[in-house]
């Protein structure tokens, strides 16, 4: 694998941006600093900064309700998603989304989504977009195994497949759709195998392996690029945390638990750096510290930020017509 070593410590950086950013949320929220529901990516990094580091700025990709890793993945800043958060004005999208509806579209980033498959058809909007406009712009779409059991799923892979259109689907299957497990909900082992009903490649890739995961998405996101069509990416990998901050999880056994956070992917890249002289543990401990300052930097931002007017309640809204006083 012919990687640099600048590509490398992008990976390391990014996967430990986003543990400790949800590490972080995971705190405000129990302080009741955060409201509403969050749910945290911890335990899936690979699988976001594998995929996304193939992408560039004018790249597109859609989103879940477990979608802040994402979004750092794709280069979002610390200050304006925390911002979001905890609802101010000076957040991605003023405070009115919040934890589970972040969006930059100048980074490429369509918008987190709380409906269950809901970024699916979005990013078929998108692929179609490129392709009319005739540029060669790739959409990445995540989405969990409980959505490739949605109508939108199946809608959205077969257009994508009839239409050619450059998207590179990846479903992160972290083997429990709220609390039920995949083999309650799937009789397939690999959800990757329906991308064969739809007439393009499925490949099931191990989603605590960065390194699995960028080979992975290199080749699909290069298939997309080329106008070959999609492919649909399954990566397994596992949630630490609940559904959502404060479920209780008594529907996994312990065991499971210890034994996916053994396959923790973070010191797994870092067992690779240093193994292959890839750079040292000081310029490993310096990107840390460098993370870490950030973070808080951006929780400052965050709690010196203003709330949004109530005014403003009525801005960035938007209806078909106003005709004779009535909104139709």
């Amino acid at each position: 694998m012919d990687l640099t070593k600048e590509l490398f410590l992008d990976m390391y950086t990014k996967m430990n941006k986003i543990r400790k950013f949800e590490e972080r949320v995971s705190e405000l929220f129990a302080q009741g600093k955060i409201l509403g529901f969050v749910h945290l990516y911890i335990g899936e990094e690979a699988t976001a900064v594998g995929v996304c580091e193939n992408l560039t700025d004018k790249d597109y990709i859609t989103s879940t309700h477990r979608g802040h890793g994402h979004l750092i993945a794709k280069g979002g800043d610390l200050k304006f998603m925390m911002a979001e958060l905890y609802g101010k004005v000076t957040g991605y999208c003023k405070g009115k989304g919040g934890s589970m509806h972040i969006a930059d579209v100048q980074k490429g980033i369509l918008g987190a989504n709380g409906i269950v498959g809901g970024g699916l058809p979005i990013a078929c909007g998108a692929g179609l977009s490129a392709k009319l406009r005739g540029t060669d712009q790739v959409t990445v779409c995540f989405f969990g195994d409980g959505a490739s059991n949605q109508g939108t799923f199946h809608e959205a892979l077969n257009i994508a497949s009839i239409w050619k259109l450059p998207v590179v689907f990846v479903c992160e299957n972290n083997l429990y759709g709220i609390s039920m497990r995949q083999d309650k909900h799937q009789a397939i082992a690999d959800i990757a195998d329906r991308a064969m009903a739809y007439g393009f490649p499925g490949v099931t890739v191990d989603g605590n392996d960065v390194l699995a995961v960028y080979e992975a998405a290199r080749e699909a996101v290069k298939r997309a690029r080329e106008g070959a069509g999609p492919t649909l990416i399954e990566c397994k990998t596992y949630r630490w945390r609940g559904h959502f901050e404060g479920d209780p999880t008594v529907y996994r056994p312990k065991e499971e638990v210890e034994e996916w956070m053994e396959r923790d992917p973070i010191p797994r890249l870092v067992r690779y750096i240093l193994d292959n002289n890839i750079a040292t543990e000081e310029e490993l401990k310096d990107i840390e510290e460098n993370i870490i300052r950030e973070l808080e930097e951006a929780v400052k931002f965050a709690e010196e930020s203003p709330y949004p007017e109530e005014t403003s309640a009525v801005e960035d809204v938007y209806t078909d017509l106003v005709e004779e006083g009535r909104v139709r």
